[in-house]
């Protein structure tokens, strides 16, 4: 009997089994989680990331089926990862964008992932990326990145995905306060869904009116606008061809702006990593919460507190600032 490949030779030749698994361990925080990236990391690099955002109801997860469906029709292999909200009572999710694309769950090509944020905000969960390198890894072409759909603060996308598509709809209150900062400030594509509805050629105004307000140089993207009908399909062409267009566009500026991700992802990492050590390797159980108190009761400071835990982790640096 031959030994079974390991889970991230497994990973790289699409075995759907051990892309799911791969994704657990990595979601689960899984001690051989560091291992599993660093082997499949080298052979990342090729996907093309689409993030999708915007507020609730406009309508993402339908246009984001649409998108799989025509990017099948090109050739495309496509991974999608589908961000639900954290239940605060339970810690699960309802994971209904996967319930919205049963459409290709059949389809050997797609590979669709629901994932909870367990609380983190953003609109993504702090293991998204992770689980975009296993589906780089694993071949897909195209890897799609749909958010929370929690507001104006959904701007981790930005430092997640290659292009960075912002999905509006009318007719759902004050235009003015959907184009506030935010989401609206990441946008690479707008996309006006829904476009049928009363309203659409106002926020579609309205977006134009706040593009107005921005400064474009010579050669310098400005995002457009595509209106679609995501429940018929109609416009999902044109967003795609218009996906293209950025990505012919940006083509010289990739390493740059992959570069600038990196760093944030790495500033991260460091950031979780370290408090992970702190809590589990300088402070006492229950001293977090305790210096906590003490902070809100007024009996220490929190620069005060933090420089402490740096010292005692660290050891003495010197001063601190």
């Amino acid at each position: 009997m031959t030994d079974r490949p390991p889970l991230s030779a497994r990973v790289r030749a699409g075995d759907p089994r051990a892309i799911a698994r791969a994704m657990s361990l990595i979601e689960d925080d899984h001690p051989g989680a560091p291992a599993l990236i660093r082997e499949l990391f080298p052979h990342t690099g090729r996907a093309y990331v689409m993030g999708v955002t915007g507020p609730p109801g406009a309508g993402k997860s339908t246009l984001v089926d649409k998108l799989v469906a025509e990017l099948r029709k090109e050739g495309e292999t496509v991974g999608v990862i589908a961000v639900d909200p954290t239940s605060p009572f339970t810690g699960g999710s309802i994971l209904g964008d996967r319930l919205r694309m049963q459409a290709h769950i059949a389809d050997p090509g797609v590979f669709i992932r629901s994932m909870a944020t367990r609380g983190h905000l953003g609109g993504l969960a702090p293991t998204t990326s992770d689980l975009a390198v296993v589906l780089d890894a694993a071949g897909k072409s195209v890897v799609v990145v749909e958010t929370v759909g929690v507001g104006q603060d959904e701007v981790d996308i930005v430092r997640t995905a290659d292009v960075s598509i912002v999905v509006l709809v009318p007719g759902t209150g004050d235009d003015v306060q959907a184009l506030k900062a935010g989401i609206m400030e990441i946008a690479d594509i707008y996309v006006v869904n829904k476009a049928d509805r009363d309203g659409a050629d106002r926020m579609v105004t309205s977006i134009e009116s706040n593009l107005a307000l921005q400064a474009f140089g010579d050669g310098q993207w400005r995002p457009p606008i595509v209106r679609t009908e995501a429940t018929t399909g109609k416009g999902v062409a044109e967003l795609l061809a218009t996906v293209r267009a950025f990505r012919a566009h940006t083509e010289a500026q990739r390493t740059e702006r992959l570069a600038a991700r990196q760093e944030y992802r790495l500033r991260d990492l460091l950031a979780r990593r370290f408090l992970a050590h702190v809590e589990q390797h300088v402070l006492a159980p229950g001293e977090f919460e305790a210096l906590v108190g003490r902070i809100a009761r007024r009996e220490v400071d929190p620069y005060t507190a933090a420089a402490g835990i740096l010292d005692r982790a660290l050891g003495p640096r010197g001063g601190t600032r």
